[in-house]
């Protein structure tokens, strides 16, 4: 947008310069029929109960025990969708990959509490198996299990063919693995009761 400004003021300073009297601008997207609904056992909560401090590892992260939550999507008709996940608890995290993780909340204000991967496992569609495939846009599609906020996640029956694509769903059953970790002890404030605090919103984007 920078360059795009410097470059029109430029223009603007040149007396021959002729100036465009008309700019124009057009609205795209798509109705689709067959919307979809989303759902997850247990309500989409996994309670890890209460946690004693002094069973937390205090110099290197402590792994909690993993844990799945059944995705159900349910459409109309044969729709072509993606997962688009975000991370409610943005900048809570304290590992490095935090492209791929999501926080589990903070103490204190500023003491990054843990954070957690997701993962999806078993995915079947229609009466038949299916395989996760992920994409920064919606053009090129590549192998991948991992839900993160840095790209879609989709769903293919034809995971040996090199052109990986999304294909149309109606009915999809899949497995949520949760793997949650906190950080080490030594870097957080435990004198009083702390919260997990994960939370994910799962938007369904219609391709």
């Amino acid at each position: 947008m920078t360059k795009l400004l410097t470059l029109l003021a430029l223009l603007a300073s040149v007396p021959c310069a002729q100036a465009a009297s008309s700019v124009d601008l057009s609205v795209s997207g798509k109705i689709t029929p067959s919307a979809c609904e989303p759902s997850l056992s247990n309500g989409g909560v996994y309670d890890l109960g209460k946690i004693a401090a002094k069973e937390l590892n205090a110099d290197q992260p402590t792994a909690l025990p993993v844990h799945n939550l059944q995705l159900t999507l349910t459409c109309a008709g044969s729709t072509l969708v993606a997962l688009k996940p975000s991370d409610n608890r943005s900048g809570s995290h304290f590992d490095n990959e935090t492209v791929h993780k999501f926080g589990l909340g903070l103490v204190n204000g500023n003491e990054k509490l843990g954070s957690m991967a997701l993962n999806l496992q078993s995915i079947m569609a229609d009466g038949a198996e299916m395989r996760a495939i992920s994409s920064v846009g919606t053009t090129s599609w590549g192998p991948s299990s991992i839900l993160s906020a840095a790209f879609l996640s989709s769903f293919t029956f034809n995971w040996s063919t090199p052109n990986l694509a999304p294909d149309p769903i109606q009915h999809l059953s899949a497995q949520v693995q949760i793997t949650p970790r906190i950080a080490p002890a030594n870097t957080l404030t435990l004198t009083k009761e702390v919260p997990i605090d994960g939370s994910v919103t799962l938007e369904i984007n219609y391709l």
